[in-house]
């Protein structure tokens, strides 16, 4: 009998043919999984080095009397603290451990009129419950991350800036006609942190809204995404970092209906740093780096660079 025509080489070559259209079906059902599809929370990306701006390093040592500046000068580095989960704002790259966003650019510049160059500023995450405390026990030089300026806080650190005026606002589908603002969200479904003082907001003064909180800014972009939510709610910063990501499916729109300006967090007896820093920023305003870095990371949403906020000297 040929080898070939046995029952088992049969069984075999039965076998093989199951195999190949399992493989078939398998790769079919991926590419129609790829193309119709709807991806979930928008890929890890970020602003491109290439695009950003470089920032002149400055002879710094006229700045005296600053005890923050002077352990970092010891110690031959900065250390910033900042966040890592914000796309666009702060966020931070779990292969590399780069950080990136318009905040780390912020961060940046300023050290580059300290005297320091990026390669020489290390930056730390700092959770937003531990700001004031990393501030106060000198785990970090200063602090950079969506950190709104408030009198309850300055009675614990002190603020550089603003370097910008951030409020609550709307994401919302590229393609979605019906919602303009706050006032367009009845019978909406509204997704924000839960517990947050945007989910708050919402709560209590667009009562018509339907509400859903979820741990995470994340887990609503996702769900917005894939069409189960009608709009995600928090500070426009932080909701354009979202929409730079993808730009072609995201938008954010409507007025501000709140006020938020972010400054960067200084301990609080340290004037001389206050000052320094405060004199940074509004030198990299007037030179355009303030823009460039604007327009290298936000404005990748489609959003124009706003006019700097004025800054408060107190």
């Amino acid at each position: 009998m040929n080898r070939e025509t046995t029952p088992g080489a049969r069984a075999r070559k039965a076998g093989a043919r199951v195999r190949s259209r399992v493989l078939a079906a398998a790769l079919l059902l991926t590419a129609l999984a790829a193309g119709c599809g709807k991806a979930g929370t928008p890929p890890p990306k970020g602003p491109q080095p290439s695009a950003l701006p470089s920032y002149q390093v400055q002879d710094a040592s006229a700045i005296t009397g600053s005890s923050t500046l002077d352990a970092a000068r010891g110690r031959g580095h900065l250390v910033v603290g900042a966040k890592e989960d914000q796309p666009y704002l702060g966020q931070k790259n779990p292969a590399t451990g780069v950080y990136a966003g318009f905040d780390i650019e912020i961060a940046k510049m300023l050290g580059a009129s300290l005297g320091f160059p990026p390669d020489k500023i290390q930056f730390k995450t700092i959770a937003s419950a531990n700001r004031e405390t990393a501030l106060q026990n000198g785990q970090v030089d200063y602090y950079v991350g969506t950190y709104t300026i408030n009198d309850n806080r300055k009675k614990l650190v002190g603020f550089a800036g603003p370097y910008f005026v951030a409020g609550q606002s709307l994401l919302v589908q590229k393609n979605n006609t019906s919602i303009h603002g706050p006032d367009d969200l009845k019978g909406k479904k509204v997704c924000s942190a839960a517990g947050s003082t945007p989910y708050q907001r919402i709560k209590s003064q667009y009562p018509q809204a339907k509400l859903i909180g979820y741990d995470t800014y994340s887990a609503c972009v996702d769900n917005l995404i894939t069409g189960q939510v009608d709009a995600v709610t928090t500070d426009n910063a932080i909701l354009l970092g979202y929409a730079a990501k993808v730009p072609d499916e995201l938008k954010v729109v409507g007025p501000l209906f709140s006020t938020e300006p972010y400054g960067i967090g200084v301990p609080k007896n340290d004037t001389v740093l206050r000052s320094a820093l405060n004199d940074a920023l509004e030198q990299h305003e007037q030179n355009g780096d303030w823009k460039k870095a604007f327009e290298a990371t936000l404005g990748l949403s489609g959003e124009a660079a706003p006019t700097p906020p004025q800054i408060n000297r107190y």
